[in-house]
């Protein structure tokens, strides 16, 4: 008999922008953490003490107000500030968004945890893979959850959608630098599941070997290609 899993895992779309929150953690544990809460930082709290689950951590994928918290087209987001007020829990960001996550959404120093690419969150039996992936912002960061014996899931913010990727025409952007972490992301294995930072499509996720046939910025052959996709 296949030994039962120990992931706990959830997505849940969350405000005006089709933006998608995830909880990551282990079941035995009864520990997660919350991928950029924004919008219902309560209802995310709530899903996963539902489940008798609690958030003992933030990942941020990258510092647009949409996924932590701040103003943006008219919109004041409530975010990690939020979560702070009701679950002081360390926040892990890149090291490259530190500054600019601070900026934006008022935490201080000591509420951020600073990462390197390839750093190595763990919580019981689930392991959380922090991959940097500039390119929509400096920092941005894809989180690649891995478990014994299972495939693995790509929480991968604003640098991949399902058909899509993220812009590159935004402060702090760099094409050159997104057709290489597109390229770094093509590296994992065909049976990961795809799970981005926004609900642009009908399905919430996909296999990243069918977005290999078919997101068409996975698809160019070198980076010239890529940035005339990108209008560059």
């Amino acid at each position: 008999m296949a030994e039962a899993s120990d992931l706990y895992f959830a997505q849940q779309k969350v405000g005006e922008m089709a933006n998608l929150a995830y909880l990551i953690g282990s079941r035995e544990q009864r520990k997660a953490l919350v991928v950029d809460p924004a919008w219902d930082v309560q209802g995310l709290i709530d899903l996963a003490a539902q489940d008798d689950v609690e958030v003992v951590g933030a990942l941020v994928t990258h510092y647009h107000q949409d996924h932590v918290g701040g103003e943006i087209f008219g919109h004041n987001i409530e975010g990690l500030a939020k979560l702070l007020e009701v679950a002081p829990v360390p926040i892990h960001v890149n090291k490259n968004e530190a500054q600019g996550l601070i900026q934006i959404t008022g935490v201080s120093t000591g509420d951020i945890v600073e990462h390197e690419g390839g750093d190595l969150l763990e919580i019981g039996g689930i392991g959380i893979r922090l991959i940097h992936t500039p390119g929509h912002t400096p920092g941005s960061q894809c989180f690649l959850v891995e478990e014994r014996d299972q495939s693995g899931q790509l929480v991968s913010g604003d640098t991949l959608f399902l058909n899509g990727c993220g812009r590159v025409d935004l402060p702090g952007a760099d094409p050159k630098a997104m057709y290489e972490s597109l390229e770094t992301l093509k590296q994992l294995p065909d049976d990961t599941t795809l799970f981005p930072g926004h609900l642009y499509s009908p399905e919430g996720h996909d296999s990243l070997g069918d977005q290999k046939r078919t997101n068409p910025y996975l698809r160019a052959d070198d980076v010239e290609m890529f940035l005339s996709f990108m209008g560059q």
